[in-house]
């Protein structure tokens, strides 16, 4: 077998390369997820998104073990056996025998998952999310080991144990359950059947999370998965020289001076990559910022298309309601009738009003055009100000990371310039005057 011992060193390089792309990938969705700022329901816009609520849904799930009422579970039971082997081995000698070994693992008997579709709700609204082709990321809603005798063995696991079961079986399920925190980033679009935005899987979206835990814990995972990923691409990198080069070099000195040079090139293309995954974030960040401005230019155009057309709208019906109301004061101010010929009110001179009073306007709907026209006034302005905020929010993010170090550095490497706040003062526009006395 010393013919493999060659092509260990550069086994162990290609899976430290390997979890080097996993532990970058976990850093780079956690600063995704650190810069994207929490949208409302009420002013979700089109694209990539951060929503936090509670998930509501009509028709929710209940959870195969713990019987959870929730909108995703994902299940799994497993079973602990035990076998004695029999490994043929060489002694010290050379010769062939064979060893008993008693080996014990676990074996997966049942697992599955179900989601439905539901809403996040916040303060502002709902908005409803397809969970399908999500990575759900859901709270521990079971977590039990147990023998025969406890009903769950049995009642929620298998009729039949496998081959050399220890009797033991383990239980684990998460849930999202309702009514219940969730945490979401996917990629919003404007749904089918209605004028409102869901979020769904997109194949252009970095990242479609939908957990059960907080944002900080969320990123607390990134984080710590993206270092533990490091940490074993550095071990199997200096694992496999060590394998491979310890039958072929003898001096311990110049096999440290290899491993040290073999863990110092890890670091040197661990501190490239990291540049590189700060830049292409850095440039990810500045391309929303400058969408979010253009969030900002959007909302006003709706704004000004939009007031002008409802105010001449609802001027209209009050012009009309005015002629409705004034002929029927004066059918109403009418008390007496005059005979033909003779001089007086006459009762048929008002026939033909009546009769367009009734034809043309049936019923009276002044009131509640004012009353939706208040509400356009308050929705618009409101998405105004949810698209500066969620402006602000994401330049502040972009300054603090090309103004913090480590970034600093990179950020001065690509002069890349911080982005004005818009404030109450600051942010000037032509507004829309409404005026009825037209």
């Amino acid at each position: 077998m010393e013919w493999i011992y060659p092509f260990v060193p550069w086994l162990g390089a290609l899976l430290s390369l390997g979890c080097m792309l996993a532990a970058f990938r976990n850093f780079r969705r956690k600063s995704l997820s650190e810069g994207l700022p929490t949208s409302r329901a009420l002013g979700v816009f089109m694209g990539l998104v951060e929503m936090k609520g509670a998930a509501e849904c009509e028709k929710p799930l209940r959870s195969r073990i713990a019987e959870a009422i929730c909108v995703h579970y994902d299940w799994s039971i497993e079973e602990q056996w035990e076998r004695t082997e029999y490994v043929n081995s060489t002694d010290k000698d050379g010769n062939s025998v064979q060893k008993k070994e008693t080996r014990s693992g676990w074996t997966n008997v049942g697992k599955g998952t179900a989601s439905v579709p539901f809403y996040v709700k916040d303060a502002t609204g709902a908005i409803l999310v397809h969970p399908q082709g999500a990575e759900m990321d859901g709270t521990v809603a079971c977590n039990r080991s147990c023998s025969p005798d406890d009903p769950l063995y049995y009642g929620k696991g298998p009729p039949s144990d496998i081959a050399d079961s220890k009797r033991r079986r383990r239980f684990v399920e998460t849930a999202i359950r309702l009514h219940g925190a969730v945490y979401v980033v996917g990629k919003a679009r404007e749904r089918k059947d209605i004028v409102a935005a869901e979020i769904a899987a997109d194949e252009s979206a970095p990242l479609f999370l939908i957990s059960g835990r907080s944002e900080k814990e969320v990123q607390s995972s990134f984080f710590w998965r993206g270092l533990g990923w490091s940490a074993l691409g550095l071990t199997l990198l200096v694992a496999g020289f060590v394998t491979g080069d310890v039958l072929q070099v003898r001096d311990l000195a110049a096999r440290q001076a290899f491993y040290f040079s073999c863990a110092g090139g890890y670091l040197g293309a661990w501190i490239f990559a990291w540049v590189w995954n700060v830049f292409n974030d850095l440039i990810g960040l500045r391309n929303r910022v400058r969408e979010g401005w253009s969030l900002i230019d959007v909302q006003l155009k709706r704004r000004f298309d939009l007031i002008p057309n409802l105010v001449r709208i609802v001027s209209a019906l009050r012009d009309h309601e005015r002629t409705v109301h004034e002929q029927l004061a004066a059918l109403r101010a009418q008390m007496t009738a005059t005979m033909p010929g003779r001089p007086g009110p006459d009762h048929l001179a008002l026939k033909p009003a009546l009769i367009a009073v009734q034809e043309k306007y049936p019923v009276l709907k002044v009131m509640a055009a004012f009353q939706k026209l208040q509400k356009e006034l308050i929705d618009t302005e409101e998405r105004v100000a949810l698209a500066r905020d969620y402006f602000n929010n994401i330049a502040t993010h972009f300054n603090t990371r090309i103004e913090q170090v480590p970034d600093r550095f990179v950020s001065m490497l690509t002069v890349m310039r911080r982005f004005e706040l818009l404030s109450a003062q600051d942010f000037e526009r032509a507004a829309v005057k409404v005026d009825f006395a037209q």
